[in-house]
């Protein structure tokens, strides 16, 4: 009788004391672990969210920068942190859906290690020629390739990133043979692009859009299965090209093991900041949406996300050097 009072009676306490915790959560500073350098996508998107963040719950977000490795560096420190809730980070589509397939070895299991709380954002890329292409739109561009096998280039911000499976996955649906040309940095790749030495680039909306709506470069479609509000006279590339989709987008995450209250109570907070016009509208200008939901839905889509990009990458044979 003892010891099944003490089975019933162990399992109560530590429930209790959990839901304590989370009672008084956050009760100091929470650190959010961004897995890529300051400047970047990620890193602007999740300062501005920390900020409307600590102002939601009362206590400073400080945002602490782990480049490396594409990515797995510091999502391995946020996989390895202590599973308090003090400790958060960003998880996004190259460290939890491309890095799966691209990396020999993967320091961290993205759907074992780290438990998905929120999706905060996404956003499309763009796909742009040089203005000496003679093409005027994703049909022309397909009908050029198809025309010139082999002789068309796309450019990138590297090998296994977003913007070069989105070429490959377009070679994939529509027979195009494009050559793939990574770049270091997206910028570089956007200056080949305005000065005529790359015909065509894909990148995130963020640095492309400035250089299409200038002029500099022409803009054929988003990479979104919908029209972006950023630049709404732009077409998707899937009214042409049925089912062609690759949005970036990244979300917070936590340690595996990290009490369920203390995911609902942030999942709560998170959700608020991103329902207010605030955040929203400091996004809308760098082409970004805001997204939400339950950690349910955001684990939901990261399992789908993995098993696309994974069929992207054997087809196409893309390799991270």
């Amino acid at each position: 009788m003892k010891t099944k009072h003490w089975q019933t009676v162990i399992p109560l306490a530590v429930a209790f004391a959990a839901n304590a915790a989370a009672a008084e959560y956050p009760a100091r500073p929470i650190r959010f672990i961004v897995p890529y350098g300051g400047g970047s996508g990620p890193d602007i998107t999740a300062r501005l969210f920390a900020t409307e963040l600590s102002k939601q719950i009362g206590q400073q977000i400080v945002v602490d920068n782990r480049p490396g490795a594409s990515g797995s560096i510091g999502t391995e420190l946020i996989a390895r942190a202590a599973p308090d809730g003090y400790t958060i980070g960003f998880g996004g589509i190259s460290t939890f859906a491309i890095n799966p397939s691209v990396l020999a070895r993967l320091p961290y299991d993205p759907d074992k290690d780290l438990l998905k709380v929120v999706q905060t954002y996404f956003n499309p890329g763009v796909l742009a020629v040089t203005l000496s292409l003679p093409v005027n739109s994703v049909k022309d561009l397909i009908d050029y390739g198809k025309n010139n096998p082999g002789r068309l280039s796309f450019g990138s911000s590297g090998n296994g990133t977003s913007s070069h499976l989105s070429g490959e996955l377009l070679n994939i649906m529509t027979g195009t043979q494009m050559v793939h040309v990574p770049y270091k940095t997206p910028e570089q790749g956007i200056t080949d692009t305005i000065g005529g030495r790359l015909p065509v680039m894909f990148n995130n909306i963020g640095p492309m859009l400035p250089h299409v709506k200038a002029g500099r470069i022409r803009g054929l479609g988003v990479t979104g299965l919908k029209r972006s509000p950023a630049i709404p006279g732009l077409p998707a590339i899937a009214e042409t090209v049925p089912g062609f989709e690759v949005i970036v987008w990244g979300g917070v995450v936590l340690p595996a093991g990290a009490p369920k209250a203390i995911v609902a109570r942030l999942n709560a907070e998170i959700n608020k900041v991103l329902a207010a016009p605030a955040l929203k509208e400091k996004y809308a200008t760098i082409g970004y949406e805001l997204a939400g939901g339950t950690p349910q839905q955001f684990d939901a889509f990261v399992k789908s996300e993995i098993a696309k990009w994974a069929e992207v990458v054997r087809r196409s044979g893309a390799k991270l050097n």
